[in-house]
């Protein structure tokens, strides 16, 4: 905390913006470096995602149809797009639940004394919440590739739209973790804080596209999945990796899915970073 303190402190005033960027990366560090010295923070958030990739692949993946077709592989290939973004948008509750951690000793309340930038400690927290959520992507794209997952068998995708599917990503789980920010500066335990980044997120990642065909919902469901931001991310990564599964709706977003999820991420940024913004500022432990 006095690193930060005395970094602050000797920034001297200039562009508003330039600032601010200074401000968010210096905040950055302090939680990067704060999560290198709680490895069990990384190691607990990489096993849920390698367990859903085992469970389904080897549970439910002879089980499941997808295209006509029953083949486990054919489903490891249409699952780990879900799987992905399941994983990223579940930051949420590690970004709640460090921000109301930061709350709860009364560290949130000294960084509004120091001369900082009103958004400078969610930025960098969330900043940092990337870092990690990039890391933990990088292991489970070779855990996918383990149990036979695979893109563009047949040719039709290469690195670059791999790395633009894995960029859509990272998108949506940095705007997610802004929901996250909100509902950590809302609550007063670290404890509320994880189960209220929890417990919306599953009907949002599990009425979708992400595990099965929206095709077998009933009508209203059906709609209700098409038009999920999730449910955008994982038909972009599903184009952009070349794998089975991709919607045939008239839905617009399972049409356009690049262009859906990138417009859903901005939204959600712009809009829970606003309120998360003006909640920091009047929010007390």
């Amino acid at each position: 905390m006095s690193a930060v303190t005395d970094a602050v402190r000797g920034t001297a005033p200039g562009n508003p913006l330039g600032q601010s960027v200074r401000d968010s990366l210096v905040i950055a560090k302090r939680n990067l470096i704060r999560m290198s010295r709680i490895p069990e923070m990384v190691i607990f958030g990489l096993i849920q995602p390698i367990m859903f990739v085992v469970l389904f692949t080897y549970v439910f993946g002879g089980s499941m149809q997808i295209g006509g077709s029953t083949s486990a592989t054919d489903y490891t290939n249409f699952l780990m797009a879900g799987i992905f973004a399941q994983t990223v948008t579940f930051a949420t509750a590690g970004a709640g639940a460090g921000i109301a951690d930061d709350m709860h000793k009364g560290l949130i309340d000294r960084f509004r004394s120091l001369p900082m930038a009103r958004g400078a400690v969610l930025t960098g927290r969330t900043l940092a919440d990337l870092v990690q959520t990039a890391l933990t992507l990088l292991v489970l794209a070779v855990v996918a590739i383990l149990v036979g997952w695979r893109v563009g068998s047949d040719g039709s995708t290469d690195a670059a739209r791999v790395l633009a599917a894995f960029g859509l990503l990272l998108l949506l789980g940095y705007a997610f973790t802004w929901i996250g920010a909100l509902i950590g500066l809302s609550v007063r335990t670290p404890e509320a804080a994880t189960s209220g980044g929890l417990i919306w997120l599953f009907p949002v990642t599990f009425i979708s596209n992400a595990f099965v065909d929206t095709g077998n919902m009933t009508p209203w469901l059906r709609h209700i999945a098409e038009w999920n931001p999730f449910s955008a991310t994982v038909q972009a990564c599903r184009v952009l990796f070349a794998n089975p599964g991709q919607s045939t709706s008239d839905a617009w977003p399972m049409q356009h899915p690049v262009w859906a999820s990138l417009i859903y991420s901005v939204l959600i940024i712009l809009i829970f970073r606003t309120l998360a913004v003006r909640k920091y500022r009047s929010a007390t432990a």
